[in-house]
């Protein structure tokens, strides 16, 4: 049985994107990261009757309980099977991610897979795999970023166990991580991370505003709001510094030229940063500026927030109906990506007959 399952494992890892079917060694890689994590998994309701059981993880798994019943119950959610169990890990993070880009392009490079199509990252379940594969790439005189992450979405193909690299989270943190993980698994675009990401950000968004509501935790809602205008700032500053790229990469200039250009955008995002950091008094983003601030890097703040304005417009068109909602955002997913992409950047679109017609 056990061998059936892993082949099983295989295919779906093979299809989800975590594995390239022509690279033996990160298909055993990836078959053998997500295997670990099946065996390995702890029902939670068993965890909770353990009275040895710390406080802290106590509370969070038990949060993550009410999490999913508040996904499905009031978000409209399938939570299936996920996060009823548990995983304790013996690494800081679940996988690690690597995106790379073009020199000269702020468009990243994407990888195909049957299921879920084709994305712009490729996971590893160690952090010494994907560093081998960043610096391949790097040899290709790619821009490259790589960073861990703490959960991921097998799109309903296996019930996802919590792990503990997400229990480092606070509390809304963790709220956010568990109703954007089921997001994907109500709605996913097969090889669109910016429609997929972003709507499952803007889910995440909608889910933890209804669940303060629902809760009456208006001092937390004050803090989450102004956390909520800091981020929105720092998302605006990255995609402004995007677009200077681009502009620069349209024109027609010697590699040098550009190269030196390139350099000089990325000084003067730092010194933008400094001056962010201190009108906010907020100094959460310094680990990330530390980073290259490569086209690779910036990628990944677009493809998670670039169309939430466009379903944060579509919820409110819906009178905040959330299974309208759904359903229009799932209408939207069928249009040809020129058509969906045109429409979702419209202010105030509307679908309309566009969408009769391709259903």
């Amino acid at each position: 049985m056990v061998k059936a399952f892993s082949r099983l494992a295989l295919v779906f890892l093979c299809s989800l994107g975590l594995i390239a079917c022509d690279s033996l060694a990160y298909y055993g890689q990836a078959a053998k990261g997500q295997m670990s994590l099946l065996m390995a998994r702890q029902d939670i309701q068993t965890l909770l009757m353990d009275d040895s059981l710390p406080e802290p993880v106590r509370d969070k798994l038990s949060l993550v309980l009410e999490a999913r019943t508040f996904a499905r119950d009031t978000l409209l959610l399938e939570p299936g099977g996920s996060y009823l169990s548990y995983v304790e890990l013996d690494r800081p993070y679940v996988v690690w991610n690597v995106f790379a880009a073009p020199e000269f392009s702020i468009s990243p490079m994407s990888w195909c897979y049957p299921v879920a199509g084709c994305v712009s990252y490729r996971g590893y379940f160690s952090e010494q795999g994907a560093q081998a594969f960043a610096d391949s790439l790097q040899a290709q005189n790619l821009d490259v970023y790589s960073g861990g992450v703490d959960a991921y979405s097998t799109l309903g193909w296996f019930d996802d166990p919590l792990n503990s690299a997400v229990l480092r989270r606070p509390e809304p943190r963790l709220l956010t991580l568990v109703f954007h993980e089921l997001a994907h698994r109500r709605v996913y675009l097969p090889g669109d991370t910016t429609f997929n990401e972003s709507f499952a950000t803007f889910v995440e968004q909608e889910g933890l505003r209804r669940w303060l509501l629902q809760h009456k935790q208006p001092q937390m809602q004050e803090q989450l709001a102004q956390e909520a205008r800091v981020e929105e700032a720092f998302v605006a500053l990255v995609s402004a510094y995007r677009e200077r790229l681009a502009d620069l990469y349209a024109r027609a200039l010697a590699a040098d030229e550009m190269r030196e250009g390139k350099q000089e955008i990325q000084r003067a995002m730092r010194e933008d940063y400094a001056r962010f950091r201190d009108a906010w008094n907020y100094r959460g983003y310094d680990r990330w500026f530390d980073g290259p601030l490569n086209n690779a890097q910036l990628s990944t703040v677009a493809s998670y927030n670039d169309l939430v304005p466009a379903f944060t417009r579509l919820l409110a068109e819906e009178n905040g109906d959330l299974a309208r909602f759904y359903r229009r955002v799932e209408q939207i997913s069928r249009l040809p990506e020129d058509q969906r992409n045109a429409l979702l950047a419209e202010p105030g679109f509307e679908l309309g007959d566009q969408v009769a017609v391709e259903l």
